[in-house]
């Protein structure tokens, strides 16, 4: 660190003054060579890991030393000042005021990510103060990484800085690691309810802008190697920290191509999902923006204006809960962040920043429920569902949330039956070409219920699975055969289960009854729970079913064959009075298409095309009015009460997952690892 580069960092006269017990003033010369190196953000997680082992000793140093020397306070009082200058500066992409802050900066994350870790929050805020000069320096510090973020554009000289101010507050959102009850957190309340929280919707929207675009790294880092002119003033951090490795070492290796869309995405995903008794105005913004797709932007100063004044309006609508109508609190191209989702929308990070624009942002839910391309965000969901046995729960739960939240607009519900779909091969089951959307997403649906019978056994699965298709089941329309063999080979499946449970009931009180004590009553009332259970949903596929023939029986014919080929797995089902109702209806279109086949060709019964042509013909004078009406089948996602208690813990494990650094997770409280 400084102008002279060390073979150790042990040796290094500036890290050991730094660390040591003499307080240096912020007047002192020392700092300008101490920020003087040339370092590239860590952008692989191993380099962040081997600097933090390799510095350990320097830094219990730092921390055993800093009540007599202040240094740390120094520092960011040192880096407040250069934030200033870079601000105020009239170019600011001057790459020396840009330089010495990201520097700055650089080395505060490091010493903060060790703080987390090992200290308190009172431990951390006490080191963070300059308590030579200011009280109140933790605040400052936090307002200025969020004035940074929103007042500096992202190019390619200020990347870097953009990317240390995003970690550096993913860093002290991190003291709820170890202590999940953030409301007491003196961090938590800067950021949330401090008055730099009145940049919410400008940081908001700088987070989602920054996933939108998915810069890539500057060729100035990719190229580090080469002597990047950008940061090339002086060199020493890395070579001292990681003793030169990277000549040894390929630094290409496992590089993040684009680190400040995903960890922006990491921070937007915490910054939302923050609760501070119900308060939180991130949150809010993220709810009430809306489309600017097709027009031109303003002028940044003026478009930063319009976005304080929309979240005063907001702020103080909250208070009088006096709002007739949603307030936008700041406007982004959907077209953009549409293709950024569906760009990478295999990533459980990105559905879950998905699942939460569907659930809460009116707006963005009709545009894409609207879009001609629909199958770009869908896909992606039903790849993830089909891949069950390779994700992780959380994963699955909010991939099939989205498909039950759009489910409830019937807008979707017909148009996924309009969208052809010619190839896909990721469907390895069997090659279906020319299948619908809509066909596509019932297949992997009764998929994943099949396989949660076998596997996971959920019921809450199995209830959210059979929402999503009682919402679309009155359009169903042009079903592919294989997708109603799959429906109705369901039923049977199910039914089977069914069969068993009651018999292994019977047999559990026979040997009740007879005095025996192998059978506890644990274990009998058991079986009677999954029977009750597996009665519903054994009634749900009915109702699905016979709610797709009553209101689209003219546009199923497939369904209406396979209803026809497999009518005796039903045969148990007609006098049972929880089904009964529902089988008076199926029976009666069965009837009605089996006297017609025996009627007309008795001799082609068992031929495929002249059954199917006679039945595509007859139902275009099918009698619905036969049928006893039923009440639609509509259901809609209610999330659950205090939802923070599941989404904070997921949210804190994907950024431990897809962080640019190595967390020690050994204390952590707050989550268990992903299962």
């Amino acid at each position: 660190m400084g102008t002279g580069a060390s073979a150790d960092v042990t040796r290094n006269e500036y890290v050991s003054r730094f660390v040591g017990k003499e307080n240096i003033s912020s007047n002192d010369p020392f700092w300008n060579r101490f920020l003087a190196f040339n370092s590239p953000s860590l952008i692989i997680k191993d380099q962040n890991f081997m600097l933090e082992t390799n510095s350990r000793t320097q830094f219990e140093q730092l921390i055993e030393n800093n009540s007599y020397s202040n240094n740390v306070g120094t520092l960011i009082k040192i880096f407040l000042l250069k934030v200033s200058e870079l601000v105020e500066a009239i170019d600011t992409s001057d790459n020396l005021f840009i330089w010495q802050t990201h520097n700055a900066l650089y080395i505060i994350r490091h010493i903060l990510k060790y703080m987390v870790e090992n200290l308190t929050e009172e431990q951390i805020l006490q080191h963070l103060e300059n308590k030579f000069e200011s009280a109140e320096q933790t605040r400052t510090f936090i307002g200025s990484l969020i004035e940074l973020l929103v007042d500096i554009p992202v190019v390619e000289v200020t990347y870097l800085l953009h990317l240390e101010v995003v970690i550096s507050l993913i860093i002290l959102l991190a003291v709820q690691l170890n202590s999940s009850n953030t409301d007491n957190s003196i961090i938590y309340h800067i950021i949330m309810k401090g008055t730099h929280n009145i940049h919410a919707p400008l940081l908001v929207k700088r987070l989602l802008q920054n996933y939108i675009d998915q810069k890539k790294l500057p060729p100035s880092v990719r190229n580090y190697g080469h002597h990047s002119m950008v940061f090339g003033i002086a060199s020493g951090l890395w070579s001292i920290i990681t003793f030169n490795q990277e000549k040894r070492d390929n630094p290409a290796v496992n590089m993040v191509e684009e680190p400040l869309a995903s960890q922006s995405l990491m921070l937007l995903l915490l910054l939302i999902n923050i609760s501070i008794n119900d308060s939180n105005p991130y949150r809010q913004c993220l709810f009430t923006c809306s489309d600017n797709s097709g027009s031109n932007y303003f002028k940044l100063f003026i478009t930063q204006k319009s976005i304080i004044l929309s979240y005063i309006i907001i702020y103080l609508g909250t208070i009088t809960s006096g709002l007739t109508s949603q307030v936008t609190s700041f406007k982004i191209d959907y077209n953009k962040l549409f293709e950024a989702l569906h760009r990478h929308g295999n990533m459980d990070s990105v559905t879950l920043l998905e699942y939460i624009l569907l659930h809460r942002n009116l707006s963005f839910k009709t545009y894409v429920v609207q879009h001609d391309n629909i199958d770009e965000l869908i896909i992606p969901t039903l790849k993830t569902l089909y891949s069950i046995p390779n994700c992780n729960s959380h994963h699955i739960y909010m991939s099939l949330i989205i498909l039950l939240i759009l489910s409830e607009d019937d807008v979707f519900n017909k148009k996924v039956h309009r969208i052809k779909i010619k190839s896909s091969s990721w469907f390895t089951e069997r090659n279906i070409p020319d299948i619908s959307l809509g066909g596509l997403l019932v297949l992997v649906i009764v998929r994943t219920i099949q396989y949660n019978m076998l596997r996971m056994r959920d019921k809450y699965l199995h209830t959210n699975c059979l929402a999503a298709l009682a919402n679309m089941s009155a359009h169903f329309s042009d079903l592919h055969p294989y997708v109603c063999q799959r429906f109705l080979s369901l039923f049977e499946t199910l039914a089977k289960r069914y069969s068993r449970l009651q018999e292994k009931l019977k047999l559990e009180k026979e040997r009740s009854g007879a005095g025996a004590n192998v059978i506890s009553i644990n274990e009998e009332s058991n079986t009677e729970q999954d029977i009750v259970v597996l009665e519903e949903i054994l009634r749900m596929v009915l109702e699905i079913l016979n709610s797709c023939l009553s209101s689209q029986l003219t546009k199923n014919e497939n369904l209406v064959y396979t209803l026809l080929y497999k009518k005796d797995i039903f045969e148990n089902y007609r006098k049972n009075p929880i089904f009964a109702d529902i089988m008076k209806n199926l029976d009666i279109i069965i009837k009605y298409f089996s006297d017609l086949l025996e009627k007309k060709q008795p001799q082609l019964e068992n031929d495929y095309n002249e059954v199917f042509s006679l039945i595509r013909a007859e139902s275009k004078y099918w009698p619905k009015e036969k049928l006893t009406k039923f009440p639609e089948l509509k259901f809609k996602y209610v999330e659950e009460d205090h939802p923070e208690e599941f989404f904070v813990p997921y949210v804190w494990s994907l950024v431990v997952q897809h962080s640019l650094l190595q967390w020690n997770t050994n204390d952590v409280t707050l989550f268990s690892p992903i299962c």
